[in-house]
């Protein structure tokens, strides 16, 4: 979560000098060639698509559970994952400055769990956690003053999540819902005949995903430990996406 808020508050130093930095040069006269889609954002709608890659991890939090074998089971995620990700875009401009945005779309991704028992170290397990969702993000995007064929923004908004991939009779099993904080910036590029527009976007997952109720792995004891190990779970994504509009 440190590593989560240091790079939030990077992105925050950047976004601002960005556009501190282009209000004055807005000012200026430096449009000294000819503008691409001059009145593009003087429509009230705005449709478009989105194709991207995101970085899946996942926060496990660990309750000190122990067997009656006196397994201690310590779980963790080790590294981010990639995925793929396409949306598609519908955006209403409110004013000058502000537009609403809601961009539904399907994610595809993975995320590796290793499980180590910490009485034993030689003793683990692994598990690939896949996941197929079906995103509804809702943002609300500010842009700055046009600069040239350039204008930055950045966007924040909410984020449900539906998780439609099959499950099985994993160790580890995550609910089908989850719900994202999202933060974001990007520039909206003009081209002669289209907007290309590159985003980052930070999501932070705000519920716990662990599904703790697993009448499943009654019978099983050995797979239903992993779950008794596990306080919750939390979801974060990066996600870098190319839209055309």
């Amino acid at each position: 979560m440190k590593k989560i808020l240091h790079i939030f508050a990077l992105t925050a130093l950047l976004v601002v000098a960005l556009f501190g930095s282009a209000a004055p040069l807005a000012a200026r006269d430096f449009n000294d060639k000819l503008l691409n889609r001059p009145y593009a954002d003087m429509r009230r709608w705005h449709l478009g698509f989105s194709v991207g890659m995101h970085l899946q991890d996942i926060s496990l939090a660990n309750n000190g559970f122990v067997t009656e074998n006196g397994e201690s089971w310590f779980m963790e995620c080790p590294s981010w994952q990639p995925g793929f990700c396409v949306n598609g875009l519908v955006d209403l401009r409110l004013n000058n400055y502000f537009n609403l945005r809601f961009n539904p779309g399907m994610w595809f991704g993975t995320r590796d769990i290793r499980m180590v028992d910490v009485n034993n170290p030689e003793n683990t397990e692994r598990q690939s956690l896949k996941s197929a969702y079906v995103v509804m993000p809702f943002d609300i995007k500010f842009s700055a003053q046009r600069l040239r064929n350039l204008r930055p923004y950045m966007t924040t908004g909410v984020m449900p999540a539906f998780d439609v991939s099959k499950k099985r009779n994993d160790f580890i099993r995550l609910k089908n819902t989850d719900f994202y904080w999202t933060i974001g910036f990007g520039g909206d590029f003009y081209l002669p005949y289209f907007k290309l527009i590159p985003e980052v976007k930070f999501c932070l997952g705000l519920t716990d995903v662990l599904q703790k109720d697993r009448p499943d792995l009654v019978d099983d004891p050995e797979k239903l430990k992993f779950t008794q190990s596990l306080k919750k779970a939390t979801s974060k994504m990066i996600v870098l996406s190319f839209y055309f509009e």
